[in-house]
């Protein structure tokens, strides 16, 4: 069985981090944290690649001193951004789940899809990352949206990613995996690693290659590798300029699911972020109209052929409850769960709890959320609840500024 802590042996591989799959790789000979950059893993967004090799010009002609650790920039779906297309086939953010990653491991090759032969060769590179170089490891993969939007950050809400998100000056968006099958950050969540998304606008924006430009040069900063960067007040007041000062954590509380795309059509003009009152007409849907069925925060309008959501609401979430809940973690409370009635272990791992809805009715999904927990529903009756906690590295990050100052 293929397991999500699966680390392959490099020794007898040629490396597949070579030739056009990389940006850009940058070594300092120093101990130091390992920053890994994704661009293009959506082949209609090439800011995240540009600004990539923007930032790893100026670090090989020497503008800014690297100092410590290593970087690397690797492109994600090639096919597609040869085509300009968002997959050609499947979305490769769409594809990391565990029982999709073993079938493509363990099946046959030849009738792979393009993004599945992708994912294969990202693979490779994840593990060759991880079993060649040294922690702390930081894994950040840059996005751009189909609408215009705020610069934003979005994280599986594990503690040592809530607290590097809440260096730089945006949103910071929680509980998003939640409602998506199979994201790469995911997946390098499973495996424990400080993992962050970055959408810095809209695609083909000028100004969305900008914002990556920044965050990427504040991530190399914050991570260590770049403590003597000049730039770095530039960087900071010019994204928290591009988000309008909001330097909040949201939540996704409701996703649009599309079943067919062609038959969606988004409303012109909407944005993310955008407060929205009750009866907002948003969307067609197969025909049917799409209402704002309260008032609510509209994020990720799709303005684009190809994807599996439509929108998402969001809601600010309050500081008490990220207090509370970095507290309630600080306690471990999340491992005591397994003995209230009807909550049980989904295996020996205990890194999955199954809740029987009908037995622990009085338990609500804010109460899992504080804890650190993201639901999947198995069935009508139960949820299946994975812990970002249990498996996070936090003794990797433990020596660095930004973990001890929080």
């Amino acid at each position: 069985m293929i397991s999500n802590n699966m680390i392959l042996t490099q020794k007898d591989k040629t490396t597949t981090l070579k030739g056009e799959r990389i940006i850009g790789r940058i070594s300092s000979g120093k101990p130091g944290p390992t920053v890994v950059f994704f661009g293009g893993i959506h082949g209609n967004e090439p800011a995240g690649v540009l600004a990539l090799e923007a930032v790893f010009g100026s670090l090989k002609n020497g503008e800014v001193p690297f100092e410590y650790g290593t970087a690397l920039g690797i492109k994600g779906n090639l096919p597609a951004l040869v085509r300009k297309q968002r997959f050609l086939v499947h979305d490769l953010n769409r594809i990391w789940g565990r029982n999709r990653l073993k079938e493509v491991l363990e099946g046959p090759r030849e009738d792979l899809s393009p993004e599945e032969r992708e994912l294969l060769t990202l693979f490779d590179a994840l593990q060759e990352v991880l079993t060649t170089h040294e922690p702390p490891f930081y894994f950040i993969d840059l996005h751009t949206t189909s609408s215009q939007t705020l610069p934003f950050i979005t994280i599986n809400d594990s503690m040592i990613n809530r607290k590097f998100s809440e260096l730089f000056p945006v949103p910071v968006i929680l509980g998003i995996e939640e409602y998506l099958e199979g994201p790469l950050l995911s997946y390098i969540n499973e495996l424990g690693y400080m993992a962050m998304g970055f959408e810095s606008g809209q695609h083909n924006d000028q100004a969305a290659v900008s914002c990556a430009e920044d965050f990427i040069w504040l991530t190399l900063y914050y991570a260590g590798a770049i403590p003597s960067f000049e730039g770095r007040r530039n960087c900071h007041e010019r994204l928290k300029t591009a988000a309008r000062s909001d330097h909040h954590f949201y939540e996704v509380y409701y996703r649009h699911k599309l079943t067919d795309v062609q038959k969606f059509k988004m409303k012109d003009g909407f944005r993310s972020f955008q407060p929205l009152p009750k009866g907002t007409l948003l969307a067609s849907d197969n025909g049917t109209p799409i209402e704002m069925t309260r008032k609510g925060i509209l994020f990720m309008p799709l303005y684009q052929k190809q994807g599996e959501e439509g929108f998402f609401l969001i809601r600010r979430t309050p500081v008490w409850a990220l207090r509370t809940s970095s507290q309630l973690r600080k306690w471990n409370i999340h491992r005591a769960l397994s003995w209230l009635p009807g909550v049980n272990w989904a295996d020996e791992a205990q890194d999955r709890l199954v809740v029987n809805l009908h037995v622990a009715r009085f338990l609500s999904k804010p109460f899992f959320h504080l804890l650190g927990y993201r639901s999947r529903e198995r069935d009508k009756s139960h949820l299946i609840l994975s812990n970002r906690e249990h498996k996070a590295r936090d003794p990797e990050y433990t020596e660095t500024s930004w973990y001890s100052n929080k």
